[in-house]
């Protein structure tokens, strides 16, 4: 029934499948707390939520073969046209990896969660951010447009920290989420930045147009900051060095959570925007050396921290960094393909990014079963400290053996599909010695070594995973449950994943044409033969010294771990006061310290003072800028004429405003009010704008009246015991506030500096309907104000609404309790 309604809907909506496939999630988050309670009484609300990601994945799934002829799907739906910003949709082979990635581990994470989560969760909340999570990730990776890219790239970063935090009542995991969403969003604000650059540099937002147009861009001033600061975005996205910080954090949030963001989806945004954008900056020396270097040094610092872990989630946190260091740093050795561009010599280079897709596509299988693994262990034994562990073997035979093929998948050893990506990546370190750019024939030796001791690492933490969890003795009265197996429901989604790991390593050359080869062209789109670029993967090419390498991680990497107790003491050297963690701890501590200090300094609770600091920065700030600019130009003889009867209403209206100042009854304050607002009426007469002297009247009447009828019931107002110096200071800082206003006013009419705005207004018909420029104005940005006030006040109305009307009833509260 499940496949007949997902060939319905691609039948149906053929044109519009991407966006559907953006939409769906969206839109079903948004029912979910309209639906939730009569759901949760038919059936556990997953299995409504299972479907979606379902139903995505088959049509993505459709779309395979015609993917891998090099069809790809374009569609466009406008949005702001008149900023060149248009929802387009583009289905490629790349974009297609990582949305059958989001879709196909997105159902068996929701499967898995429908196990592992009690119904007495917050459930309905759960999976509302989840499928907020998939939405957004399916849009980074299908939208052409870098406006909205960076509107789904933010808000992966609202949605992941909303699951981080999901269990909000522990300390940790709200830390955890508020670092995740600093330094993430940090990192998406330096990716917009390098977004308008590369349409200051190219004219356009579209991702293939600039693609298409790399010669001229790469002469642009702007095209190494772009290139810096979209890299800053990627690399905090994907945890590399230094902004890993986040991740080991945020593994306090639910197992589904970690196995769904952490290994296949929100860390692989990063991994995503250096390939996709590896045709317009592959080739620089920057970008190899950023991407190569730091994916290095990621690789390596991560492997290490892995191994001193107590915590399985911990480790595996860290090896994830790890894991994707190695992914980032073959994206950058492939980018040297670039740099030669298309021949027979340069594809040894380019086999590098084709790795780094292959073991793309590795990890989320391995890693995701790990992740659900380390869960089935939390959620049936009661802890995750290795210290607590061992001898669970027996006793969990089927979370052994997953166990055992992720393990042994990550570590590199065969017959899994882990092996066949890490001989592939120490073969490319191995060829980026013999380039003779860059300067890599000084450095380039430090790649394969430091590659070889990061994989020796990542052997011994994967024999810790394994060996400290199931084997050794069993210590149940250091366990808070009694172990066992857990339910065949919560075993499915990693046997699922574990037979993906096998069935690679026995079949990669289906993955290597229908899925990789596609994602290949995406990467190299000047290449005009793209088989060549796709190599037959083996699992056996002799003697090598891929494979010496391999061996000699095998043989080190067991005797660091059997000899694990004599050398771990070392990391005690490694004071914790000087990790990247305390640095940003004491950032965050002196900022808010900073800010208190600050806000209490000038929120003093008088309202004088803040008008003080408001003229204050008015006046600096505008008339220090027309003065820098000598814009303070006066041509009196080419005003109009001041009529006499203008003089007197200015008279009478600076007379209103003194006597206002010391008037000592709030009545007579208020009726002197009145006097200002009328005679500005009378001014509006005078320059033939009836409809404003109109309004301006009904105003002031209705606001005169009301403040009237308010101030009859209050006391008199009190006389100020100011001092004489503060006096003088305030009626200074009125002076120069009125005299800014004055010279500007006057100023601006003889402003050349810029063309003038009024030459828009124009073809005021054309443009709005309207032939009375004024009344243009106001009704077309007066209309779009009022339309957003509008929004903010239905914003808010939702918000009461679900605080009132979706409250948890008696009996349910009892029940979630």
């Amino acid at each position: 029934m499940l496949i007949r309604w997902a060939n319905l809907i691609v039948g149906g909506f053929h044109l519009v499948t991407v966006l559907f496939a953006i939409l769906l999630p969206f839109v079903c988050a948004a029912l979910i707390p309209l639906l939730y309670r009569r759901l949760r009484r038919m059936a556990h609300l997953g299995w409504f939520v299972l479907s979606v990601p379902i139903i995505l994945f088959i049509l993505l799934a459709r779309y395979i073969p015609q993917i891998a002829e090099g069809k790809t799907f374009i569609d466009t739906y406008e949005w702001i046209p008149s900023f060149n910003i248009n929802f387009t949709t583009y289905l490629d082979g790349l974009s297609i990896i990582f949305g059958l990635l989001i879709t196909g581990v997105g159902s068996l994470v929701i499967l898995y969660s429908i196990f592992y989560l009690s119904t007495k969760e917050s459930l309905h909340h759960f999976y509302c951010y989840l499928l907020l999570f998939m939405g957004a990730m399916l849009g980074v990776v299908f939208s052409d447009n870098l406006m909205v890219l960076y509107t789904f790239w933010e808000l992966t970063s609202v949605s992941s920290f909303l699951l981080i935090a999901f269990w909000h009542h522990r300390k940790a995991s709200r830390a955890g989420a508020r670092k995740a969403m600093t330094i993430t969003v940090f990192g998406g604000l330096s990716m917009l930045a390098g977004f308008l650059m590369l349409y200051v540099a190219s004219g356009t937002f579209s991702i293939r147009d600039i693609v298409s147009n790399v010669e001229m861009i790469r002469e642009h001033t702007l095209f190494v900051p772009a290139l810096l600061l979209i890299l800053v975005g990627a690399f905090t996205k994907s945890a590399q060095f230094p902004f890993h910080i986040w991740l080991p954090d945020a593994m306090e949030a639910p197992t589904p959570v970690s196995a769904y963001l952490h290994s296949a989806t929100m860390v692989k945004a990063g991994i995503y925007i250096v390939a996709r954008f590896s045709p317009v900056f592959g080739g620089e020396p920057v970008w190899f050396w950023l991407v190569s270097g730091i994916g290095l040094v990621t690789l390596f610092w991560g492997s290490f921290n892995a191994v001193r872990q107590t915590d399985l989630k911990a480790l595996l946190a860290f090896s994830t960094v790890s894991q994707l260091g190695l992914i980032m740093s073959l994206f950058g050795l492939g980018s040297v393909g670039h740099y030669f561009g298309y021949a027979e010599s340069s594809i040894i280079y380019t086999q590098a990014s084709f790795a780094a897709l292959f073991h793309l596509i590795n990890h989320s299988t391995f890693k995701g079963a790990l992740f659900m693994m380390v869960g089935i262990v939390d959620h049936e034994v009661g802890t995750r400290d290795i210290r607590r562990l061992g001898g669970l073997m027996a006793l969990m035979p089927v979370t052994f053996t997953i166990a055992v093929i992720g393990g042994f998948s990550m570590a590199g050893l065969p017959p899994f599909n882990g092996f066949l990506s890490k001989e592939m990546f120490f073969a490319a370190v191995l060829a980026i010695r013999e380039v003779e750019v860059f300067s890599i024939d000084t450095w380039g030796i430090l790649f394969p070594v430091v590659a070889w001791v990061a994989s020796i690492f990542t052997f011994v933490y994967s024999m810790i995973l394994i060996g400290h969890t199931f084997f050794g003795k069993l210590q149940p009265y250091k366990l808070d449950k009694k172990p066992h197996e857990a339910p065949i429901g919560m075993l499915i989604s990693p046997i699922v994943l574990c037979l993906l790991v096998v069935t690679i390593f026995f079949f990669p050359n289906v993955l290597g044409h229908y899925i990789l080869q596609p994602a290949m062209a995406s990467i190299y789109p000047t290449f005009p033969t793209v088989s060549e670029l796709t190599p037959h993967i083996s699992a056996w090419h002799g003697v090598n010294t891929e494979l010496l390498m391999t061996l000699g991680v095998i043989i080190i990497g067991f005797v660091l771990f059997k000899t694990l107790k004599s050398w771990k003491p070392l990391y005690r050297v490694f004071s914790q006061n000087f990790t990247f963690n305390s640095y940003y701890n004491h950032l965050i501590n002196f900022s808010e310290k900073g800010s208190m200090k600050l806000t209490n300094r000038y929120m003093s609770g008088n309202l004088t003072h803040y008008f003080v600091y408001i003229y204050v920065f008015f006046v600096a700030l505008i008339a220090g800028y027309f003065i820098w600019s000598d814009a303070m130009v006066f041509e009196f003889a080419k005003d109009s004429p001041v009529e006499s009867y203008e003089l007197v209403l200015v008279f009478v209206m600076m007379f209103a405003a003194i006597w206002m100042v010391f008037a000592k009854g709030r009545i007579t304050a208020m009726l002197l009010n009145g006097v200002l607002g009328y005679s500005i009426a009378f001014f509006f007469v005078i320059f033939r704008a009836p409809d404003l002297a109109l309004t301006q009247l009904v105003v002031e009447s209705v606001t005169t009246a009301l403040f009237l009828l308010c101030f009859k019931y209050l006391p008199d107002l009190l006389p100020e015991n100011s001092r004489m110096r503060v006096k003088w200071a305030n009626a200074i800082i009125a002076i120069f506030a009125g005299a800014t206003v004055t010279l500007v006013g006057l100023a601006v009419v003889h402003y050349d500096r810029f063309e003038t705005v009024a030459l828009y207004f124009n073809d005021a018909y054309d443009l709005a309907g309207g032939s009375n420029i004024v009344n243009t104005i106001l009704g077309d940005f007066r209309a779009f104000d009022t339309m957003l006030e509008v929004v903010v006040l239905l914003i808010a109305g939702l918000g009461v609404y679900t605080l009132t009307k979706l409250k948890p009833r008696k009996e349910e509260a009892d029940h979630e309790n």
